[in-house]
């Protein structure tokens, strides 16, 4: 017995052993990740536009939890210096920000280009290429300006010819600097929660064709964007183009074919509308939901499918149309065919899948509803993709905890959260995925979303209430800066200073 007690203790040792010895590559991204809306402020300042959660925020404040907006937030338009400073700090490799479409084109359009918003992402830019922190640039993080939703936004047929004029100015603007852009971030919450539902702004919740318009016209969208890139710019500027979509895992409940069923159409429904266009072979949207739809919606008297279809050349023109895969993670849910239904708006893309989803109990949780620290969710999300599109490159774009105000700077579970993701993540290098990337999300506390400012993401805390905003490290900051610099996940590491001090060599 004490011989087989004394094997087992020293296996365990043996294997934190190799836990704490494995490295992340040297040319491995390390980087934060944040949001225009979500840390800018200046809503209404110079000729900036108003986009769709200015509008949203200040006509329907009851629609926030805390009835807050966006109109300074971080104040990061005057504060983007001391951003940068806390990039230095964290010796970050990289920085994924977005361009706020209205602060470039303050009318939507591209006949009018701010010359003061061009600025300050110029100086934004500037910053961190001069501490040698790769910008990572999104081109649209869900503000989209209040002037196209009007004339339909997503749903118009127009809006992937207002996406690829908007980009061509941001390429030729930004892009001898910038050589990393992603398209769009989180197709589902823009189409799903914004235009089939009532959780993000515009709000529409237009249940049955929402989602779907805007799925088409959205990938559609990315594509010309992806080829403008592609034919006019990347012969000279050699950058790479993307998209970024919110993969969370969603496996079985249980071994039974209908919940592996159930699973497979929950995820169609949740990132294959997206991502299969452009990384299938086949392209278009996915098959098998393609079918439910088309056979629910004609039981429901429409005269076609509620899910629009591709061409020939439509498909053609969106396969493979990306030089990598974002993929923004946060937790897991297990699916079931029958069991932890709720009911769903009859027509809608989730009465459509018609399958139940749950978490576990014993998952540590977060303040977020949805989130909870799921084991090994990013291996078997990634995992899942890198088998089903054959191999792409990957960057994960945002991945992170979320915590109330309250707690201040003493984010332990935030800690086990990101040491237990970044341990997935080593687990996916070893099996061959070809992952380039970790974003954590997020650089600092902002304003989440619907939420307000109620729940907290950052690794630096923000006082919103001082004139300043003064950003404060959390501890996490200091356990992220160890595990960038030393390029391994020390699970003893205890920071002994609280105070950050920067790397002039970095």
């Amino acid at each position: 017995m004490k011989t087989t007690i004394l094997l087992s203790l020293f296996a365990t040792f043996c294997s934190a052993l190799v836990q704490r010895d494995r490295r992340f590559p040297d040319d491995f991204l390390f980087g934060t990740a944040t949001s225009a809306y979500q840390i800018e402020g200046g809503w209404n300042v110079d000729d900036k536009g108003e986009n769709i959660w200015d509008r949203m925020m200040h006509t329907n404040p009851d629609a926030i939890t805390d009835r807050s907006n966006g109109d300074v937030a971080a104040d990061t338009y005057n504060n983007y210096k001391r951003d940068v400073e806390m990039m230095r700090e964290l010796g970050l490799d990289a920085y994924r920000f977005s361009l706020s479409w209205s602060r470039i084109l303050p009318n939507g359009l591209a006949n009018k280009v701010s010359d003061a918003g061009v600025a300050f992402y110029n100086n934004y830019i500037n910053e961190m290429v001069k501490y040698n922190i790769t910008p990572m640039a999104t081109l649209y993080h869900w503000d989209l300006p209040q002037k196209l939703q009007d004339l339909g936004g997503f749903a118009s047929p127009l809006f992937p010819e207002w996406f690829e004029n908007y980009a061509k100015v941001a390429f030729a603007q930004f892009g001898d600097r910038v050589k990393h852009w992603i398209t769009f971030n989180e197709p589902r919450e823009i189409c799903y929660e914004g235009y089939g539902h009532f959780t993000k702004a515009p709000i529409l919740n237009v249940t049955d064709v929402g989602t779907y318009y805007c799925a088409k016209h959205l990938v559609m969208a990315h594509a010309k964007a992806y080829h403008a890139y592609n034919d006019i710019f990347k012969p000279t500027q050699g950058g790479v183009c993307g998209i970024t979509i919110s993969v969370n895992w969603l496996g079985p409940l249980t071994d039974s074919e209908e919940d592996f069923f159930a699973a497979e159409i929950r995820r169609q429904a949740e990132w294959g509308l997206y991502a299969e266009p452009i990384f299938s072979e086949k392209g278009g949207f996915p098959q098998e939901l393609s079918k439910i739809v088309a056979r629910k919606s004609a039981e429901q008297g429409y005269p076609t499918s509620r899910m629009p279809a591709f061409t020939e050349e439509e498909r053609k023109y969106v396969r493979g149309a990306s030089d990598f895969f974002g993929v923004n993670h946060y937790t897991a849910f297990l699916i079931s065919a029958n069991e932890y239904k709720v009911n769903w708006p009859v027509p809608s893309v989730f009465a459509d899948v018609d399958a139940g989803l749950t978490m576990l109990p014993e998952w540590e949780k977060a303040v977020s509803v949805w989130l909870r620290r799921a084991p090994h969710s990013i291996y078997k999300a990634l995992m899942h993709l890198h088998k089903k599109y054959n191999g792409p490159i990957f960057y994960i774009t945002e991945n992170g905890w979320s915590q109330i105000p309250e707690d201040g700077c003493e984010d332990d579970a935030r800690i086990r959260y990101y040491r237990a993701a970044l341990n997935s993540v080593l687990d996916c290098l070893d099996a061959g995925v070809d992952l380039r990337g970790y974003m954590a999300w997020s650089l600092m506390d902002n304003l989440e979303w619907m939420e307000g400012y109620t729940e907290r993401f950052g690794l630096y805390e923000v006082d919103f209430a001082s004139p300043k905003k003064t950003r404060t490290p959390r501890k996490s900051a200091f356990v992220y800066k160890h595990i960038i610099s030393t390029r391994t996940i020390d699970p003893d590491y205890e920071p002994h200073t609280r105070t950050m001090w920067i790397d002039e060599g970095h």
